[in-house]
């Protein structure tokens, strides 16, 4: 077991310098091409090839990896799950380094316990750490471009009142907006300007920013094409209705900070505690794990922690 271990942790750690050494080396590659192309009195043989302008995101830097992850249905969601966190990681590194983050602290634990049980706990736990983060990520840029989309709304109304179309108006957003909205309404405009239709270009944008007030936002455009009535008066509204919602949803989260702080508390304070005791104190603390009775007492406590932090989840989560 112990040479398995030692086995699939120097394969991980391998993997990830592979994977970092390789993007170097094509970065390196991507930028003498560049130098190379621009050169004076270089000139273009084959002047009459097309010009690709597909864009191509590998989805890792290890080539077997990249094919991997290209076959799989996963790959798509862990792509468009990075574009929305705005993490210049690719599909592959992100898993790599979940791989790396959860098998290096399960053996640790499985070196020092010999429990199965908790190597496993560990080991989930530690590998979904760069998940929650990316999540993370994925929420604070949501909550920037639902602060700044009703101004975003309020320029738009006013080009359509000055006379440009709603497309020419989503363009001069893009142009003077601040990030993320500048993004997304700038990839909209580009779609629609390379001739994608509206309704495939709306539906776009609230696939990629899958929020309820860009939803709103292309069903209200969506619905004024095919029946008809005043744009700007329908931009206006939403406007007022999502700047009303995102300051309603901060005065809950202000009257709801205590029961989140009390449940991080409440969750994080028994590791922290058994953790410092067991500095003080290794022999006391290891009965916990060489014996049955003490292994029992640590499932049962892990359960009602996890248990415990749901409900306090569940209290303070309120749903606008």
């Amino acid at each position: 077991m112990m040479i398995l271990l030692f086995v699939a942790i120097f394969a991980t750690v391998a993997l990830v310098l592979l994977a970092v050494f390789s993007a170097g080396a094509d970065d390196t590659k991507q930028t003498l091409a560049r130098l190379d192309s621009i050169r004076p009195g270089r000139q273009n043989v084959t002047g009459d090839e097309p010009l690709v302008v597909r864009r191509s995101d590998a989805l890792s830097a290890i080539p077997w990896l990249n094919s991997l992850l290209e076959r799989l249905d996963l790959a798509p969601k862990l792509r468009l799950l990075l574009y929305q966190a705005e993490v210049s990681w690719t599909a592959g590194r992100l898993l790599l380094t979940s791989v790396f983050m959860g098998i290096v602290p399960g053996w640790a634990v499985f070196m020092r316990t010999g429990s199965s049980v908790l190597c496993l706990v560990f080991t989930v736990f530690c590998g979904s750490l760069p998940f929650l983060y990316v999540l993370r990520e994925r929420n604070k840029r949501f909550d920037r471009l639902r602060q700044r989309l009703p101004e975003a709304l309020d320029m738009m109304v006013s080009a359509i009142r000055a006379g440009h179309s709603f497309t020419s108006s989503m363009g001069l957003a893009a142009k003077e907006s601040p990030e993320p909205v500048k993004r997304e309404f700038r990839q909209c405009f580009d779609e629609q300007n390379f001739g994608m239709d509206l309704r495939n270009a709306m539906v776009n944008l609230s696939t990629r920013v899958p929020t309820k007030d860009i939803r709103m936002i292309t069903a209200a455009v969506l619905i004024q094409k095919e029946t008809g009535g005043n744009l700007t008066e329908i931009l206006e509204k939403v406007s007022t209705l999502i700047r009303e919602d995102f300051r309603l949803q901060r005065q809950v989260r202000v009257h709801t900070a205590q029961g989140r702080m009390t449940g991080w508390i409440l969750s994080i304070l028994p590791v922290v505690l058994g953790i410092a005791l067991y500095l003080l104190n290794p022999k006391q603390m290891s009965i916990l794990w060489e014996r049955p009775v003490g292994l029992d007492i640590l499932y049962g406590a892990g359960v009602m922690t996890i248990i415990g932090g749901l409900i306090i989840r569940k209290i303070v989560r309120v749903e606008i």
